[in-house]
C-alpha cells in the first residue's frame, strides 16, 4: 500500500496545486521549483509546466536565496534556474542548491548572447544538468511552441532521472564503478529484459573518432578528451546537442581544459589530424570527400530526432568516408539520437562504445545502443578516454 503525505505548495498570492510525497515515486507528480526574478516569466513557465498533469510547480521564487530557503522546506525533482538575478544570482545559488540535494536536476534558462553562453557553460561545469534557450521577450516566451515543448520534455525526463538517483554532471569524473565485463550479456539495473549485449571486439586502429552527446554531455566530453592530448592524432568529430553560440563556447572550453585543438565546425573547413570539430548549433555536421580532401559541410536539413545538430547524419556521412576505420562513442543524453547511425557504423565494420548507466546523467542515447547489441564496450565515463586512447593513440593497434 502506498503511503501518502500531502504537501501544501505555496506561491506568491496563495496556494497552487498540492503535491504528495509518496513511497511510490512513479505515481507522484514531478515537483518543480521556478527561480527567476521576473514574476511574469515564472507565471508563464508555471502555466507551461502545469499544462501537463504529471508536473506540479511547488515553489516559485525570485532569487537564489529564496530558492535555497524553499529547497530546505520542500524537496523538488527539478529546478528551472535563471542565472541573472538580484540578491543572489543563479551561479552563486547553484552549488548550494546541489549541496542541499545532490540528486536534484537543474535546468538553466539562458539568453543567446555570448556572455549568456559563457555563464551557462560554467553552470554546466558546476553541476547543472541541462540548459534551455530563453526567448528574448515575454511575448516570444508566450508564443514560442518549440520552447514550451523543449522545457516540458526536459523537465519530465530529468525529473524521472532524479527519482532514480542519477548522477550530477559535476560528479561523473569521480564515479567509481565496476567495468562492464567482456561477456555476451549483462542485465540492466532498471529492467531485466533490457540486457546489454556486447559485440566481440575486432580491434582496428581508426582513422577517425566520432562522439555523440546531449544532457550532461559537456562535462562528459571534458573528461573523455582530457586523455587525448599528445596521444590521439586522428580527427575527432563531436555532435553535442546545443543551440548556436553555445557550441563555439564549448569548443573554446575544450581547447583550454583538455589541451587539444578544438574548433566549431565551419562550412568547407578541411579536416585535419589532431583536431577536434564540434558541430555548430543549428546545423548538421557532415563530412565529405572532395578532390582527395575530406571537408566539413554544414547542413540545415530538417532536424532529426528533434535535434539539429543531430548525431545520426554526422555518423551517416562519416561511414561513407571512413568505413570500418571509424570509432564512435555515445555519451550521456536523452532520447535515441545516434542509434540509426550506429547501426550503419556496425554494418560497415566500425566500432561503437557507450557510456554506462551509472555514470550517465541520462542513459537515453547510450542506453539504446548498449541494449541494442551494437557496442563492443560499455564503460564508466572515467574509463572511456583511456579506452579510446588505447585503441587509437600512439602505440595503439
Amino acid at each position: 500500500m502506498v503511503e501518502l503525505k500531502t504537501i501544501m505548495t505555496g506561491q506568491e498570492g496563495g496556494l497552487t496545486k498540492t503535491a504528495t510525497d509518496r513511497t511510490d515515486p512513479n505515481s507522484d507528480p514531478y515537483r518543480v521549483m521556478l527561480v527567476d526574478d521576473s514574476a511574469v516569466t515564472r507565471g508563464l513557465l508555471s502555466r507551461i509546466l502545469e499544462s501537463d498533469p504529471q508536473v506540479v510547480v511547488t515553489s516559485s521564487v525570485g532569487d537564489g536565496q529564496m530558492a535555497i530557503n524553499a529547497m530546505r522546506r520542500t524537496p523538488v525533482d527539478v529546478i528551472v534556474l535563471d542565472l541573472e538575478m538580484p540578491v543572489m544570482d543563479g551561479m552563486t545559488a547553484l552549488p548550494r542548491l546541489l549541496e542541499i540535494d545532490p540528486a536534484v536536476k537543474v535546468i538553466v534558462v539562458s539568453t543567446m548572447s555570448r556572455q549568456g553562453a559563457e555563464i551557462t557553460m560554467r553552470a554546466l561545469q558546476l553541476g547543472a544538468a541541462e540548459c534551455v534557450e530563453k526567448p528574448s521577450s515575454n511575448r516570444e516566451l508566450t508564443s514560442a511552441s518549440d520552447f514550451k515543448l523543449d522545457v516540458l520534455r526536459k523537465v519530465k525526463i530529468l525529473a524521472a532521472e532524479a527519482r532514480r538517483g542519477g548522477v550530477r554532471s559535476m560528479d561523473i569524473d569521480r564515479t567509481k564503478v565496476v567495468k562492464v565485463p567482456s561477456a555476451s550479456t549483462m542485465p540492466s539495473k532498471r529492467s531485466s529484459s533490457a540486457d546489454i549485449k556486447l559485440r566481440q571486439a575486432v580491434v582496428i586502429r581508426p582513422d577517425a573518432i566520432a562522439i555523440g552527446s546531449s544532457t550532461g554531455g559537456p562535462q562528459a566530453l571534458f573528461e573523455v578528451l582530457s586523455h587525448f592530448a599528445g596521444f590521439v592524432r586522428q580527427p575527432i568529430f563531436i555532435t553535442q546537442h546545443m543551440p548556436g553560440t553555445f557550441t563555439a563556447i564549448l569548443a573554446a572550453h575544450i581547447t583550454r581544459q583538455c589541451k587539444i585543438d578544438c574548433v566549431e565546425a565551419q562550412n568547407m573547413m578541411p579536416v585535419e589530424n589532431n583536431k577536434v570539430y564540434v558541430a555548430a548549433g543549428g546545423f548538421h555536421m557532415l563530412i565529405q570527400e572532395r578532390g582527395g580532401q575530406n571537408v566539413i559541410m554544414l547542413s540545415q536539413d530538417p532536424p532529426e530526432n528533434f535535434c539539429r545538430p543531430s548525431v545520426d547524419p554526422m555518423l551517416r556521412s562519416l561511414v561513407k568516408v571512413y568505413g570500418k576505420k571509424l570509432l564512435v562513442a555515445i555519451l550521456t543524453g536523452m532520447g535515441q539520437d545516434g542509434l540509426k547511425g550506429c547501426q550503419q557504423v556496425v554494418e560497415a565494420g566500425g566500432t561503437i562504445i557507450a557510456q554506462d548507466e551509472a555514470s550517465s546523467v541520462v542513459w537515453g542515447m547510450p542506453g539504446v545502443v548498449a541494449t541494442g547489441g551494437l557496442c563492443t564496450a560499455v564503460l564508466p565515463i572515467a574509463d572511456i578516454g583511456p579506452h579510446i586512447r588505447g585503441i587509437a593513440g600512439k602505440g595503439g593497434l
